[in-house]
This record gives C-alpha cells, structure tokens and sequence, in this order.
C-alpha cells in the first residue's frame, strides 16, 4: 500500500518528430519474468499530469491493460525503478501496485494526476499494446504527440486531435462515451528523487 497522503476523487465525464531517442531496454528475461496480465475489463487510461497551480498539461501517458499483458506507454517519461521491467518508453509488469506507484511518483504538491478511463475490445487493447511495443523511445516534449499517434489509429478513437498539448487530448478523450476519470492528488515535495526513494522502500 502506498504510504504517501493521496487523495482519489471519482468524476464521472462525459507526427512525431524527427529527432530521436536512446533506445533502452532492460534484460529480456526480467520483461518476460515481470510480465502480469490483469483479469480485465479491457482499458485504456490516459494520464494527465497538471499542474496544481494552473491546471496546465505537463506529461501524458497510456495504461494499457491488454489480454496478454498489462503495460504502460510512457513516451519519453521520467519514471525508473531497478525492479520494474522497460523498454522504449514501455514499462511492463504493472500490476495494480506498480500503477499505483507510477501514479503516485508524479503526483505531489505542484502536480496532480488526471486518468481517464475507456473500457474496450479485447482486439482493441492488444492493438493499442502492439503500437505501443513497436513506436520506439520517444524524444522529449513529444509525449502527448506519441501517445494521441497511437491513440488515433485504435478503432473508436479517430476523432481525438493528433496535437502536442495534454489537457487538448484529455478533453476530447474525456468526450469520447463511456469514458471515467479520477484524480490522484498528493501533498509530497516537489522532489522526484524523493518519491522515487519511498517507492523503493515499498517494492
């Protein structure tokens, strides 16, 4: 459980550059060992992280809880613990516990988190998993590019703006029918660092 003060609100709601990132990948096995599959339903969520202050968008990202596997794509995200399997911009094995601590890494007293929930097809989410195990790392600012890329090719999910600002991709994915979302909110410093050392504690 995490210790960190959260707070969990219910509100129901109604191309890529040409530079580069380093290809990362941790060992094959430990992918294949940390590998979890959740018993469903079939989601994605869409992270947004938003400043407490102004309620601008600062990051987005995309849990994808596939048939095969439960994965979050995390184009050119911050998040990394020894423990937790990645590649490219993929991290594996995420279990409610690893959800749970990415979630509470970004959230602090500048930051909050907005997710987004949309139930979907089996064929769906392993599409959405596929697209995310084959985009590749992802350069630094085009998070919400990478993920509305991937977004807009699943089936139901065309009509949301291929644009580089998240609360512009939060606000039509939040449009889309059927869609839930929450907010984690958390008093912690803002020290990355910090969050990242109780989390160690915790796994």
């Amino acid at each position: 459980m995490i210790s960190r003060r959260a707070l969990v609100f219910g509100l129901p709601l109604a191309a890529l550059g040409a530079c580069s990132a380093p290809q990362t990948s941790s060992p094959p096995a430990m992918i294949a060992t940390k590998r979890f599959a959740g018993p469903g339903p079939r989601v994605l969520t869409l992270f947004t992280m938003r400043s407490t202050s102004s309620s601008g968008g600062a990051h987005s990202s995309l849990l994808i809880d596939a048939p095969s596997q439960r994965i979050i794509f995390d184009p050119a995200g911050s998040f990394r613990h020894s423990t937790i399997p990645e590649r490219n911009d993929v991290l594996f094995g995420v279990t409610p516990d690893v959800e749970a601590y990415y979630v509470s890494y970004h959230a602090r007293e500048t930051y909050y988190v907005l997710a987004q929930t949309a139930q979907v097809s089996d064929a769906v989410a392993e599409q959405a998993a596929s697209l995310a195990l084959t985009n590749g790392p992802v350069a630094r600012s085009f998070c919400t590019t990478a993920t509305a890329r991937l977004l807009r090719q699943l089936p139901g999910f065309g009509s949301l703006p291929q644009t580089f600002f998240p609360n512009t991709l939060a606000s039509a994915f939040g449009a889309l029918p059927g869609v839930a979302a929450r907010e984690w909110r958390e008093d912690d410093p803002d020290n990355k660092a910090l969050a990242l050392a109780e989390i160690a504690m915790q796994i």
